[in-house]
């Protein structure tokens, strides 16, 4: 089913979370985990646009792997050469003095920041003086910032939220919450007590690889999804695939039915909010 068909609406469907790796040209050394096998191999946009079109999707976010300025700039070419790619989320050194320097230098089809924050030993590091000086500039930059955290770092993140109203803030994979156990708390506490500020976005994405990679079912999946359409509303509820990602657990065509599936309750306006709606209006996409 296309993503015009299923939604109602002439605009396409947007793919909200992906990324892109050549091994050829650099070392992803987070792919060493021997757990991570599957996807230890260049992936392509040129391979993505086969799976998007039989999915159904029009138009995608391609989101920064490594803490590396190179690769965002060599995304925002790519971006820039692709009918496919509506906007780029990359990476700049938030604690760096020059950060607001470095966003103005960037070329266009920018739309949002993010850093590994789920890599940091520190659960507090959002609330640093410089890291917030860093987010301070994305917002004066007019981007959004991907917040990519792990549970215990949400109250962090809340906290953060509530102190820079200005910056708008996309949750990446729900805050990876432990699906494969079926423990909701305190993950759905606190993401209500997240989704009570305005100025968030939740993605409906990496679901597939925080449940059993072989056993998983829809039902695995049911009380985090409805947490977070309840929490947020579809209105700021975004899908998006985490391809390559997803392979470890599912293939393209799979991870978007199932995202339909766990969206089947929604009305066809609240569908085509979560499949396209709202990922152009908290990235500012346009119509494209």
């Amino acid at each position: 089913m296309s993503g015009t068909e299923a939604s109602g609406t002439e605009a396409p469907w947007v793919d909200a979370h992906h990324h892109v790796w050549d091994l050829g040209v650099r070392a992803h050394g987070w792919l060493d985990a021997e757990k991570l096998a599957p996807i230890r191999r260049t992936f392509t946009l040129d391979r993505l646009a086969e799976h998007a079109a039989a999915a159904g999707v029009g138009r995608t976010v391609l989101v920064q792997v490594l803490p590396d300025l190179t690769e965002t700039v060599e995304f925002l070419a790519l971006a820039a050469e692709s009918e496919l790619v509506a906007g780029v989320v990359g990476w700049v050194d938030l604690t760096a003095p020059a950060v607001a320097e470095t966003l103005a230098g960037l070329p266009g089809g920018l739309v949002a920041i993010r850093h590994g924050v789920q890599a940091e030993p520190d659960p507090g590091w959002l609330t640093r003086p410089d890291v917030r000086r860093g987010l301070a500039a994305v917002a004066s930059a007019g981007l959004a910032y991907d917040l990519l955290t792990l549970p215990h770092q949400l109250p962090a993140a809340i906290d953060t939220v509530a102190a820079l109203p200005e910056l708008t803030f996309v949750l990446d994979h729900l805050s990876k919450p432990p699906i494969a156990s079926g423990q909701l708390e305190p993950w759905a506490s606190r993401i209500r007590e997240l989704a009570a500020h305005p100025n968030v976005y939740c993605k409906l994405s990496g679901m597939v690889t925080e449940a059993d990679w072989a056993s998983w079912r829809v039902t695995d999946l049911w009380p985090y999804a409805e947490t977070v359409l309840a929490a947020f509303g579809p209105e700021r509820v975004m899908f998006g695939s985490d391809w390559p990602v997803c392979l470890l657990a599912a293939d393209y065509e799979r991870v978007v039915s199932v995202a339909e599936e766990l969206c089947a309750g929604l009305s066809a306006g609240e569908r085509a909010a979560v499949f396209g709606g709202t990922a152009r209006r908290a990235y500012r996409l346009g119509d494209g």
